[in-house]
């Protein structure tokens, strides 16, 4: 394995602050199609992508996950990018294939020099009611289920260094 992507792999951290500078069309391109190239249960690509670039939908989106928390801050911490991963929920792997898309987006985007952090509370919006009446208005099946989201965009600062890696973290048998 090349040690740039091992280093790519230890550098990468979870950004909570973002510039409002929009993400260019061949950067967030290239994060959305190393999203597709995730393994998935059998093969199937059960995930959905959708990347979430118009205000009026970005705002939307963090407004239902901040309900689900009980919060009126944005979930999202400010990023021009939101990118939900959605999967058919009859796939027996739709959590574990959806979660391997994110982490393939945020690697693709730190490679990039961009910032991402992986939101939760997707499920719950995508099985409630508003969830489900944005999936019919963005003509996409009602039988997906949340995953996971990233923020995506640059970084307002530099990320801090890595938390020493605990005790029997690996254990050899």
């Amino acid at each position: 394995m090349e040690n740039n992507f091992l280093s790519l792999i230890k550098t990468r951290r979870s950004i909570r602050a973002y510039k409002a500078e929009p993400v260019p069309a061949e950067a967030l391109d290239a994060v959305l199609e190393a999203g597709t190239y995730a393994p998935t249960g059998g093969g199937r690509q059960s995930p959905t992508i959708i990347a979430i670039t118009d205000l009026k939908y970005r705002q939307e989106i963090a407004k239902l996950n901040a309900e689900v928390m009980g919060s009126s801050t944005d979930p999202y911490y400010g990023a021009p990018v939101v990118v939900l991963v959605l999967a058919d929920g009859g796939a027996s792997t739709f959590v574990e294939d959806g979660s391997c898309v994110l982490e393939n987006m945020m690697l693709a985007a730190h490679a990039l020099g961009l910032g991402t952090v992986w939101v939760h509370r997707e499920r719950e919006i995508f099985d409630s009611e508003k969830g489900k009446a944005l999936l019919r208005e963005w003509k996409l099946p009602e039988t997906l289920r949340g995953v996971g989201a990233i923020a995506l965009g640059y970084p307002t600062r530099e990320a801090g260094q890595p938390a020493a890696r605990k005790q029997n973290y690996i254990v050899r048998i």
